[in-house]
């Protein structure tokens, strides 16, 4: 075998295994997994809408200001 399918192949099996290791050792259900990763995603999403706005907020007023001569 060459060295890159040796390297492969252990790769693969690697990830196989980590992943059966994951799935058994896991101290939640599947459906709390699942959950909570979609709650964290829901927080994550807001918080970056809310940046968002925030932001364009501040700039469309730095603008206002620049176009009204009062910097």
């Amino acid at each position: 075998m060459s060295k890159s399918s040796s390297w492969l192949t252990g790769a693969l099996l690697g990830g196989v295994l980590g992943s059966a290791l994951v799935l058994l050792l896991t101290p939640y259900s599947g459906k709390d997994v699942k959950a909570r990763v979609t709650d964290y995603f829901e927080n994550v999403l807001q918080e970056v809408q809310q940046a968002g706005a925030e932001k364009r907020l501040e700039l469309e007023t730095q603008l206002e200001q620049l176009r009204s001569g009062k910097i």
